[in-house]
Formats: C-alpha cells, sequence, structure tokens
C-alpha cells in the first residue's frame, strides 16, 4: 500500500489540502504502507520555493511525516515534477510514435468559436477532431509556418471507461464524450493530469485519494496509463468542504491556512482530530493519537456527501488538545506576552487557574492583563455594580483589609455580614475584579490580582456606583 500527497507550490497550505493529505496517509499508515510526498511543481511561473518548504513544514506540524519524497528520497526520484521534465519527454514521444497522440495547431481563438457553437448546438463541448488525421505533409507544413503545436492524446472511439472509486463505487464514462485532451501545451509545459498520471505510476502509488472536483480527470489519466501500460492505481474521490453557511469554503466563510492556525496557536493534535473528522466517520469521539486515527480508518467511512467547516467544532477539539499539555508546554504556548506580564511567583498559580477557561494564547494574553493590571477597568456587564447594594464593596474592602486575599474568608464575611449569597455574592465580585460574569475559580483570581488590586477594584466600582445614581437622581 503506497499513497500519496501531491501538491501544487503556488500558494499557502489549505484546510482542505491537508485533510487530503491526512486521508492519504492514515489510508495507507492503516495497512502499514508508506505515505510519499511528490510536489507538482511544472507551472513554474507560479511556483515558489518558500511555499514549497511552508508546505514541508505544515505537514511535519500536523504530524504527517512521509517515508519517500522530497527531502527524504526513494527508488523512485526526483519528487519534485519540475526535475522530471525530460522523462515526460520521453512517454510523450512514445505515445506519438505508437499513434496515440498527434500535435494539434489549433488556436485559441478557434477553440474558443468551437466551443461556443458546441454550446449553441446544446452539446456539451470537446475537441471536435479538427487536427487529429492531418497528414504528416500537413503537419510539417504547419510546423515550417511557425506555428507552435499543443500535444493531443488520442481517446479511443467506442471505449468504456469503468473504475470502482473508493468512496463514490462504481464509475463509467463513454470517452466518446470526453474528446481528445490536450497533455502537453503549445508553449512546452506539461498538464497536470498527464504528470500526475505518469508519477503515479512510476512511483509505485497504489491508492490515490483526492477531492471530487479531480473526479473527471479520472477517465483520462486511466486511459493514459492503460495506453502506456503502467498501472493504474485505486482512486478515491473525498468530498469537499464548504463553509459554514454551506457555500464553498473560502476565506469569507471560515477558511484558514494552516500556517495562521499555527500562528493562532491551535494545536496540531486538535487540527488533526478535527480534520479527522470532516468528511470521515469514527465510532470514537476520543481525541485519538495519529496511530490511533490510522488504526480505526476506513475508506468506507469516508462521506459521499459535503463536508461542512464548523469553527465550535475546531475549538471543541482544540480544548481537549490543550487539556494534554504539561505545565511546561503550556507555558510555551501561551507565548512571550504571557511570560512578560505574569510574575514569576504567580507562574504556576496563573496556569493553573485560567487553563480551563482558554483556547489560545490570545485568552491568556488577555487573563495576564487583566489580573495583573493597576490600571483595570470594567468594560461590560457594568449594570451588575449598579444592581448591587452600595455597602457591599464597603464590606468587601473592608474583608480584604482584614483577610487579604483569602476568597473563602471574604465570601464568608460578606456572607454574615450582607446575608447575600449564590449570585447576588459572586457576580458583584467577579465584574468588579475580572470584568466578567464568568470566568475561573474565584479563590486562584483573588490571590492573582493580589489584596492590593483587590481593594482599588473595590474602590473603583464604588466610585462607579456614586456616578451612577448621582446621574440617575438627577434625571
Amino acid at each position: 500500500m503506497k499513497s500519496r500527497f501531491a501538491p501544487s507550490p503556488t500558494g499557502l497550505m489549505t484546510i482542505g489540502n491537508a485533510r487530503t493529505a491526512l486521508f492519504s496517509a492514515l489510508l495507507a499508515w492503516h495497512e502499514k504502507g508508506i505515505f510519499l510526498l511528490r510536489i507538482e511543481d511544472t507551472d513554474l511561473a507560479r511556483s515558489q520555493k518558500e511555499f514549497q518548504l511552508e508546505l514541508e513544514r505544515d505537514l511535519k506540524w500536523l504530524g504527517l511525516a512521509w517515508q519517500e519524497g522530497v527531502g527524504i528520497g526513494g527508488a523512485y526520484g526526483p519528487y519534485c515534477q519540475s526535475e522530471r521534465f525530460g522523462l515526460y519527454e520521453e512517454y510523450y514521444q512514445k505515445l506519438q510514435d505508437e499513434g496515440l497522440a498527434y500535435p494539434c495547431f489549433c488556436t485559441e481563438q478557434q477553440l474558443e468559436f468551437s466551443r461556443k457553437v458546441q454550446l449553441g448546438q446544446g452539446i456539451a463541448p470537446r475537441y471536435s477532431g479538427t487536427c487529429r488525421n492531418l497528414s504528416e505533409q500537413e503537419r510539417q507544413e504547419k510546423l515550417a509556418q511557425g506555428l507552435k503545436p499543443a500535444i493531443r492524446f488520442k481517446v479511443p472511439k467506442g471505449k468504456i471507461v469503468n473504475f470502482d472509486d473508493l468512496v463514490k463505487g462504481p464509475q463509467k464514462y463513454e470517452a466518446d464524450n470526453i474528446g481528445d485532451f490536450i497533455i502537453k501545451k503549445s508553449d512546452g509545459s506539461s498538464s497536470f493530469m498527464f504528470c500526475n498520471a505518469i508519477d503515479d505510476a512510476l512511483m509505485q502509488v497504489s491508492h490515490v485519494l483526492r477531492g471530487e472536483d479531480h473526479l473527471t480527470n479520472t477517465p483520462r489519466q486511466i486511459l493514459i496509463l492503460e495506453a502506456l501500460n503502467l498501472r493504474v492505481p485505486a482512486y478515491g474521490h473525498i468530498s469537499l468542504i464548504n463553509g459554514s453557511d454551506g457555500q464553498k469554503l473560502s476565506k469569507r466563510n471560515g477558511s484558514r491556512s494552516i500556517v495562521q492556525l499555527r500562528e493562532e496557536g491551535f494545536l496540531a493534535l486538535g487540527v488533526v482530530n478535527y480534520l479527522a473528522r470532516l468528511g470521515h466517520y469514527y465510532e470514537n469521539n476520543a481525541l485519538m493519537s495519529m496511530e490511533e486515527l490510522a488504526a480505526q480508518f476506513k475508506n468506507e467511512h469516508l462521506s459521499k456527501s459535503a463536508a461542512r467547516y464548523d469553527e465550535p467544532q475546531l475549538l471543541h477539539w482544540q480544548k481537549l488538545a490543550l487539556a494534554t499539555l504539561g505545565e511546561a508546554e503550556l507555558w510555551q504556548w501561551m507565548s512571550i506576552a504571557v511570560h512578560d506580564l505574569v510574575p514569576s511567583e504567580h507562574k504556576s498559580l496563573f496556569m493553573q487557574t485560567i487553563r480551563d477557561n482558554i483556547l489560545l494564547p490570545k485568552d491568556a494574553v488577555k487573563y495576564a492583563k487583566d489580573l495583573f493590571a493597576d490600571n483595570f477597568q470594567v468594560e461590560k456587564d457594568m449594570h451588575i455594580l449598579v444592581e448591587t447594594d452600595a455597602i457591599f464593596f464597603d464590606e468587601a474592602i473592608h474583608a480584604v483589609q482584614n483577610f487579604g486575599a483569602d476568597f473563602k474568608a471574604i465570601s464568608e464575611h460578606l456572607t454574615v455580614k450582607l446575608g447575600v449569597k449564590g449570585k447576588n455574592l459572586f457576580q458583584p465580585l467577579r465584574v468588579a475584579l475580572t470584568g466578567e460574569l464568568h470566568g475561573p475559580q474565584m479563590a486562584g483570581l483573588i490571590t492573582l490580582i493580589g489584596a492590593e488590586r483587590c481593594i482599588k477594584r473595590f474602590e473603583d466600582a464604588k466610585k462607579y456606583q456614586d456616578i451612577r445614581r448621582f446621574y440617575a437622581k438627577d434625571l
């Protein structure tokens, strides 16, 4: 069993690309096989080395270490298509020598006119075969005129292409509906479907998982491989990913690159567990290692219908992944901004207190700023302060002066003195101290804030009460 991931280095890896790589790796590893990485950089104008290096970094970060391919080597290299042009030329020549491909001199304007005519007649556009039966003399004359031909594959008449898709089941295509297609462009560059098929066969790839947008390429690639007597892999076409609104996934409805997710602080384990279930069913809903995901992966559990990107689900798996971090890993993940804000003596308590209430480093940064700021101001849920009795914060100040940052003693004092409990006790304290109605345990928060800042925040809450009530009286 050998699967592959064959990206083009023309941009950053998207969620969809990463899921294809993941499914391909899991398919191979489920059978103790090989996962191969090939770089399809035949588009020299758009391919960039920087994107290739970032793709490799993304795969390694996700835990998708390939066993053959770029940077590792193997028996079937080189693994960048830009280094394989000479090999493709051999197969182009072989097809032409055997009368299975031919030069096409049609211009883009001629082809566009033909497409419009066919559409006007209600016919699905396909090449009309203008250059299919040119004589050798006619071809030489056109070459003498300086015309640069494309190379078209000669599709056999009347042939039926059948294959059993790993995801979608039996597929059937009539070759007559395909039309002769270009395998080498007039500028000398190779077409995707030709190089892709040739390399899969020569690299002994047994299984290909890719997006369903490639489904119509498959019969063409099968025809090429059969014509060259090369091995045809098993193909599987996975459903595409739609955005949260059901439309094609884009930046507008949630799409982000793997680089963005990493920079935002998402953990690879959480991302992988989310992607593994985005169009694939697992009976086990627990957070799993890559080995466990591979062991329980089944291509028959791949969905035939479009998957839908769900940000809350991604955050769910992020939370589970975050819970697996040890204290040293958690501290490192929280970022330098947190390290600069949290006093060293409070480092451990800070992490223990907030870890169940954060999902990304920016959340930890906010807590660090709010808890240790001397100029903290409440910005929301301020109605809680107005609705609280004026004496509440006088007694809260008195309690801190007597008991320090001891939350149990403070709350007991307020209950005894004012008869408050439940939300009438906790909400005014939490809003005055943190600006939030909900959050981590108050005992840890008050210790982190410290007695001096607690008193200052209670005094500010009391001032805010006085101001609001003063203006309310005038109204």
